[in-house]
């Protein structure tokens, strides 16, 4: 019986992931999964799947083949007293929240849009030690006691002892018979990432731009952390001046002031310098913005990325959310860098709708 639920469990989950990978489009435009985000599970409404299950209805209401009408008759739906059936106004029930783990949700991600697997840059950086069982030994925990071996020798000690009964079989291991694994410690070679949001949040960039950011932030998290150990996320926001914030502040700030974009590449190489050097860390740097950026400070950004920042990280990538407001000139000057630098990828994001296709641009490079 437990095997049998466990067949139907895994074709369910089978189930669900086509469901969410047709879906997938919608679910990441719409971002219907970050609101439901756990600690480690993401909740996502699955439509027309229906789960089976028992309905009891009133004791003596009969059963099948009771009441009125012939063999072969169809059945029919009951009428209202008025006549005609009418349209209902009540929501139907083809709706189902599943929770998928984000490891699963980064196999999804990986599938549909067939991302290659992220290598890690260099040497892996930090190294734990890890039991290994790779020997024997007579005395241990009985928790690791190797049982076939152990059976062995107890009856190949009852065959030589002449003990052993063929038409009673019971073999009874004493203290000399027992073997028990023995751990070794392995050094264990672990891979660490930092991830660097860089934002725009002059007052060219609307509360839909940063949405869209929020969005496709969650998804490059989620495939980042799936090849990582350990990830740590660093959130900086610019207008003409740069700050390190949380979370919560990077999503929630808008300033009415003009834009350096220079001063966030300052920032980051600081922080970068200081905390996540790239001989111990896998360093990612995403930029969004609209691409409205002060003219005199271009040359300056183009000289902070290929002098200082690119050669420290796996990864650097602009996007260029679109704004009614904002110029949009600043693209150009980083697509500029794009053949000249492998691990530079430039994507614009006009709307929603666009976001999956970003997404692929962005991790697509497999760095």
């Amino acid at each position: 019986m437990g095997q049998k639920i466990e067949q139907d469990l895994q074709r369910f989950r089978k189930l669900v992931r086509g469901k969410v990978k047709s879906n997938l489009s919608k679910y990441i435009s719409r971002g219907e999964m970050i609101g439901k985000k756990g600690n480690d599970l993401v909740s996502i409404p699955v439509p027309s799947i229906n789960l089976p299950q028992f309905r009891y209805g009133q004791k003596g209401s009969g059963g099948v083949g009771v009441g009125e009408g012939q063999p072969g008759q169809p059945l029919t739906r009951p009428q209202d007293d008025d006549g005609d059936p009418q349209a209902g106004d009540s929501p139907g029930g083809h709706i189902l929240e599943v929770d998928l783990t984000m490891e699963e949700l980064a196999e999804i991600l990986g599938e549909e849009l067939a991302l290659p697997r992220i290598e890690p840059r260099g040497k892996k950086n930090v190294v734990t030690q890890k039991d290994k069982y790779t020997s024997i030994r007579n005395v241990g925990p009985e928790g690791l006691r190797h049982f076939k071996r152990t059976y062995k020798r107890a009856l190949k000690r009852q065959i030589s002892a002449g003990t052993y009964d063929p038409g009673n079989p019971v073999v009874v291991p004493v203290r000399e018979d027992k073997q028990y694994r023995s751990a070794k410690e392995v050094p264990k070679p672990d891979a660490v990432a930092c991830v660097v949001y860089m934002m725009d949040v002059s007052g060219s960039m609307t509360d839909e731009q940063k949405e869209i950011v929020r969005i496709e932030s969650f998804w490059i998290d989620t495939w980042i952390k799936k090849h990582y150990s350990g990830v740590e996320t660093v959130y900086i926001i610019h207008d003409a001046v740069a700050a390190e914030v949380d979370e919560q502040t990077f999503y929630h700030t808008r300033e009415s002031g003009g834009t350096k974009i220079s001063s966030a590449y300052e920032l980051c190489n600081k922080i970068v310098d200081a905390r996540y050097p790239a001989s111990e860390w896998n360093v990612y740097a995403f930029h969004f913005s609209d691409g409205d950026n002060w003219g005199d400070d271009v040359p300056k950004c183009l000289a902070l990325l290929t002098e200082q920042l690119l050669p420290k990280l796996n990864l650097f990538g602009y996007g260029q959310v679109e704004s009614p407001y904002g110029s949009g000139e600043f693209y150009e000057h980083v697509h500029e860098l794009v053949d000249a630098h492998e691990n530079v990828v430039v994507s614009r994001v006009p709307d929603r709708e666009a976001i999956l296709g970003s997404i692929k641009e962005f991790l697509k490079t497999g760095r």
